[in-house]
């Protein structure tokens, strides 16, 4: 029939696999395919590749196909097992699908492609599947892709937590900050010493050294800086600039609300000010900062002390640090204890904030991919387990060639 010489060709099938029905019902929408073998084929061994094994019995499976135009495709076959001297009797694998898989390949590399741009609910409404069954799609391949980066090049390492859900739950990602790279490259959940310690095995098992990993950039987290001189520790840690001033930002945050319970009035609404610099406000936004900073406000001194601290990153590094130093007893004199409590801070963090004037590692990279998972997160309105969450995590920012390897 020649519209079974149509779909063998099309399928691209071999011998001795070939199409010998097809189904179509206009009606319900959907075609069947039906691939069979001839009587007496042989099939090599899916275990050692011997050929010539004959078949012990077969089981009938059905996989979901791309669609034909607007119709539901289906292919049927019954799966050989065959007998091989060596290994005793194996299930042969389809070339038009993995093992255990209920869907072909070429549908699998539709919804992967599909998943890169959009959430998987849409995607599941989209190819008429339940999310549940395309998540599992993307597992495998996510995890398949995972397990075959090549870390042998990472030196420099960027580790960020970012929050799954309302509440405590948390996940850590660690990237690669190498130049050519600036990617997810592992996932632990928490934040904990022992998300370093997971990633530093990780690393290991994927062609790195731990002990030749140069730089870490992080937070100023005790349990991620314990974790890092355990289990890397070669590694120079610097304190992620941006960190740094938003620990800043916060010490004024903390004046700004004592003093607004004494001016409710002067300082109503002005949160936002304080925490932008004004390069970032508009001219009224900058015209309301002014005449805030002629008055005798605490919050107005913390400021000004911020504006003066941003210049340690725009230093040499051979001026920088003095440069802290005095700022650091200047910013004491005032005797606001927010601020006092942030130079006590810097002084027991030293070596990792001068550290960015000598390799300026910092997160910016692992910023921009963290920017990548909060769209993400936000377009899917939440994710039922951490699995997903993670997976989700190194779609986005893993550049993983996560798919099918079609021929």
């Amino acid at each position: 029939m020649p519209d079974v010489d149509l779909f063998q060709r099309a399928l691209g099938l071999e011998k001795p696999w070939e199409v010998v029905d097809v189904g179509f019902d206009a009606e319900q929408k959907r075609l069947d395919l039906r691939i069979d073998f001839a009587k007496g084929a042989k099939f090599p061994c899916p275990e050692c590749g011997r050929e010539g094994c004959s078949v012990h019995d077969t089981e009938l499976h059905t996989w979901r196909h791309m669609n034909f135009f607007e119709h539901d495709a289906y292919l049927h076959a019954r799966v050989p097992r065959v007998k091989c001297p060596e290994h005793g009797v194996k299930q042969v694998q389809v070339p038009w699908a993995r093992p255990r898989s209920d869907f072909t390949l070429l549908f699998e590399a539709l919804v992967m492609a599909l998943v890169a741009e959009m959430p998987v609910k849409p995607v599941a409404g989209l190819v008429g599947e339940e999310d549940k069954r395309i998540w599992r799609i993307v597992h495998h391949y996510v995890d398949q892709a995972v397990e075959a980066q090549d870390l042998a090049q990472m030196e420099e390492l960027g580790i960020d937590d970012t929050s799954f859900r309302r509440g405590q739950s948390y996940v850590s990602v660690f990237a690669d900050l190498g130049e050519d790279q600036r990617r997810a490259v592992f996932v632990a959940e928490g934040r904990g010493q022992e998300t370093v310690e997971r990633f530093a095995g990780f690393l290991a098992d994927h062609g790195g050294d731990p002990g030749a990993t140069k730089g870490v950039c992080q937070d100023m987290s005790g349990a991620y800086l314990a974790g890092v001189r355990e289990h890397l520790k070669q590694a120079e840690v610097t304190f992620d600039r941006d960190y740094v001033k938003q620990k800043l930002s916060e010490a004024i945050d903390e004046i700004r609300r004592k003093e607004a319970k004494e001016h409710k009035k002067l300082l109503k609404n002005t949160r936002y000010l304080w925490l932008k610099r004004p390069r970032n406000l508009t001219d009224r936004q900058q015209d309301w900062l002014d005449e805030l900073l002629q008055q005798p406000l605490d919050t107005a001194r913390a400021y000004e002390r911020a504006l003066k601290f941003d210049d340690f990153y725009e230093l040499e590094a051979d001026a920088a640090e003095e440069y802290l130093r005095r700022w650091i007893d200047e910013t004491r004199a005032t005797e606001l204890q927010p601020l006092i409590e942030f130079c006590d801070t810097l002084e027991a963090h030293w070596q990792g904030v001068i550290r960015w004037h000598h390799g300026h590692v910092n997160n910016g990279p692992l910023e921009g991919l963290n920017s990548l998972i909060q769209a993400a997160k936000r377009r899917a309105r939440g994710y039922r387990s951490t699995r997903t969450y993670k997976t989700m995590i190194y779609l986005v920012a893993g550049k993983l060639n996560a798919g099918p390897q079609l021929a």
